[in-house]
Parts: C-alpha cells; structure tokens; sequence
C-alpha cells in the first residue's frame, strides 16, 4: 500500500514503515505528525484518486530528526569582466516515518457516491446541451452582421 501525498507544499511517495526526507518541518523531534492532503492511494491494486484530495484519508507519520542537506555551491561568473562570485547554502530537512497510512470509509458512503456520480452525469448532459459556435460560425456571424476589426491609427507628429 502506498500514497501520494502533498507535504510542506511537495507530493511525496509514502509507503508505510519507510522514511523520507521532507521540507523543513516546525515540529519537535520525536512528535507525531497527520496529513490530509493525500491525493491517491494504491491498496493492492485498488486505486483511490482524489478529486483533488481524498476526503478521510489521512497518513501518519513520526518526526525522526532534523538535519541539512549537504552543501550547495553557486558560483557566478561574467568572462573578460573580473566578476566572480562563489556562494553556498545547505538547505534543512526533516526526517519523518511514515507509520500509518488509513482510507476512513466515513468519508462518503457507498450511496453518497452513486449520487454524486448521477448528478456529474446530469451536469455533463447540461454542458452538451450549451452550443459552442465553431470558428466558420462565428465568422458567417460576424459577416452578416458587417462588423470589422478597427485599427486605431496613431498620429505622427515630430516635435522640433
């Protein structure tokens, strides 16, 4: 079983009993961490996609340590100008176990679900229904109606 799930503003790949390296998180080595914002989870073959999120759906993780990444080097450079410029940083992560991943069944009931199917079917049958004039229409439309495009013409005057 694993899920894709949208932690510190990234999608990440969790399966359960492994660890990942996340953004950095505010909360304290060893505290307990849930997210919500799962967008698919695959459960033997069985595949969950939110529509964008999969309401009840939760992973829960535990926060191992915080550490940094190894050390980034940025270095610019303009030829022939004597301009160089040598810079670096390491950016914090945070180390989290994924311990649980779980898909309530109070998110929508079986019922719930063959409601909201029929009510997209009727809302696509609304949006056929809508005509959305083709290019050759539009233009016969506008031929008939004897409408052309203006071009606005600027005036030209030289100041001495």
């Amino acid at each position: 079983m694993y899920a894709i799930a949208e932690i510190a503003g990234k999608q990440y790949k969790v399966e359960k009993d492994k660890s990942i390296y996340t953004n950095k998180l505010q909360e304290k080595e060893g505290a307990k961490v849930e997210f919500d914002q799962i967008l698919l989870i695959d459960d033997k073959g069985k595949v969950t996609i939110g529509q964008p999120i999969i309401k009840g759906a939760l992973v829960s993780a535990k926060v191992l340590s915080h550490e940094k990444g190894d050390k980034i080097i940025v270095f610019k450079k303009k030829r022939r100008k004597g301009y160089q410029v040598k810079n670096g940083h390491r950016q914090d992560f945070t180390k989290i176990l994924i311990e649980k991943i779980q898909l309530k069944a109070d998110g929508m009931s079986k019922a719930d679900a063959k409601e909201k199917a029929e009510t997209k079917e009727v809302q696509v049958d609304k949006a056929a229904a809508k005509k959305i004039p083709t290019k050759a229409e539009t233009k016969s439309q506008a031929k008939q109606s004897g409408t052309k495009k203006k071009v606005a013409k600027k005036d030209t005057k030289i100041k001495t």
